[in-house]
């Protein structure tokens, strides 16, 4: 008698636990990596246009002063740092048009 009642005790309780395994959800799926794309996309259109007014009123600052030397230099450094930024942006499309090639 008292195994049968520990029988039925122990079959209920594993069969509560199967319920509660097949009712828990599944997990998310893992996330794949960093949306570059939003990031770049990001950076272009909010911080991009900020650093450039920002360079913009210093540049008129300095010309205001008379410091049309300093403000032409400046100006050339602005230009060649965008030079590098585009490139690097390049390096993006170039890096997964290769990576696609080399890996399919």
């Amino acid at each position: 008698m008292i195994a049968i009642e520990l029988v039925e005790t122990a079959t209920s309780g594993v069969t509560q636990l199967f319920h509660t395994l097949t009712s828990t959800p599944l997990a998310e799926p893992a996330p794949k990596g960093i949306d570059t794309n939003g990031v770049v996309s990001f950076f272009a259109s909010k911080i991009a246009p900020i650093l450039l007014a920002v360079l913009g009123v210093i540049f008129i600052g300095r010309a205001s002063r008379g410091e049309i030397s300093k403000v032409l230099t400046s100006s050339a450094i602005a230009i060649v740092g965008l030079a590098f930024i585009a490139g690097a942006a390049t390096l993006f499309f170039v890096g997964d048009y290769l990576i696609d090639l080399i890996f399919e």
